[in-house]
């Protein structure tokens, strides 16, 4: 269970004109540093220190001198950089800013899933609880999970938790089986196959791009599947012009910047809403990661033993990832 002290924000606090500044003096000020997620709005994107997906955003935390860490994205986001930085301040901007994947995963119900495969060694995507990955053998990210599965003994039985779509794309990528906790992510489920199939009608030149969270049936129109940070990359490198992208539509902010002249469509939801934006990575704003900074609150505090328990399989991805 993460915790977070409530912020004190007064009624005489007053927001500068010139955020970017406020932020920068006390970045200065506390020796912070700012961690952002690809799905944060494009304000946060542009005055983090660091923007990356949840692997990269791991190493970084790992490896960071700042003492204060304000980490704008999702709670078990902010958690990690606090397994991984016990003596350091980390803030999150939104005590609220939580994850429907993990939440889908209770730690109770995961206890007992995991006791009925006795034999199994656990590997957990990190976007789930720092119970979840205390009770875990190693974490994963969707940047390395295919990764991380082939080093894996193939007699060695695995549960993966606690999505199951990456789970069944690890499991295709791969050729393993896999006894896969039934979680999911509210955004990667909206992407409708039939609205995005309409779009390619009408945009016949776009590629389209998918993170392995989505549903079957929107990854088997994909010309290329990927985390963030992958298909970050390959709209960079590609040669085509145009790209519908079926995954959370922070990450085009990036790829904009970085690929100027090409044209990218946010993948369609099911109804005509924003359901393809994360509401919790949107709870976070300039504003609210401001007043994190200026009151020292919310801050992130985990039990010494959760911690500890997590960092073991975090620290095995790590050295995992770097072979």
């Amino acid at each position: 269970m993460f915790t977070t002290a409530l912020p004190q924000t007064k009624t005489t606090d007053l927001i500068p004109n010139d955020l970017f500044a406020a932020i920068d003096e006390l970045k200065r000020e506390l020796n912070a540093v700012i961690i952002a997620h690809y799905y944060q709005d494009a304000d946060i994107q542009d005055i983090a220190d660091y923007i990356g997906d949840s692997l990269g955003l791991s190493r970084q935390a790992a490896t960071t001198n700042a003492d204060v860490i304000v980490f704008a994205g999702v709670h078990f986001m902010a958690e990690t950089a606090k397994i991984l930085n016990p003596d350091k301040l980390v803030l999150l901007p939104d005590k609220e800013a939580g994850c429907s994947l993990a939440d889908s995963c209770p730690p109770e119900e995961f206890a007992a899933f995991k006791a009925r495969y006795p034999n199994h060694l656990v590997v957990s995507y990190i976007n789930c609880s720092a119970e979840i990955k205390a009770m875990s053998d190693i974490i994963c990210t969707s940047s390395n999970a295919v990764q991380i599965i082939q080093q894996i003994p193939e007699d060695q039985p695995i549960i993966f938790a606690p999505d199951r779509n990456l789970g069944r794309y690890v499991m295709e990528k791969t050729g393993r089986p896999l006894v896969l906790w039934q979680g999911s992510c509210i955004v990667h489920e909206t992407f409708s196959e039939k609205r995005m199939i309409q779009l390619k009608v009408e945009h016949p030149e776009a590629e389209i791009i998918a993170h392995p969270e989505c549903e079957p049936q929107v990854l088997r129109h994909a010309n290329y599947i990927g985390s963030t940070t992958a298909l970050l990359q390959y709209c960079q490198k590609s040669s085509s012009s145009a790209f519908i992208v079926a995954t959370e539509p922070g990450i085009i902010h990036q790829m904009q910047r970085v690929s100027p002249t090409k044209t990218f469509i946010p993948a369609p939801a099911t109804n005509n809403c924003a359901c393809n934006e994360c509401p919790y990575m949107r709870l976070n704003t300039l504003e609210k990661l401001y007043l994190a900074m200026k009151n020292r609150q919310p801050e992130i505090t985990l039990p010494e033993h959760i911690r500890v328990a997590a960092l073991r399989p975090i620290q095995r991805m790590l050295e995992m990832s770097a072979k």
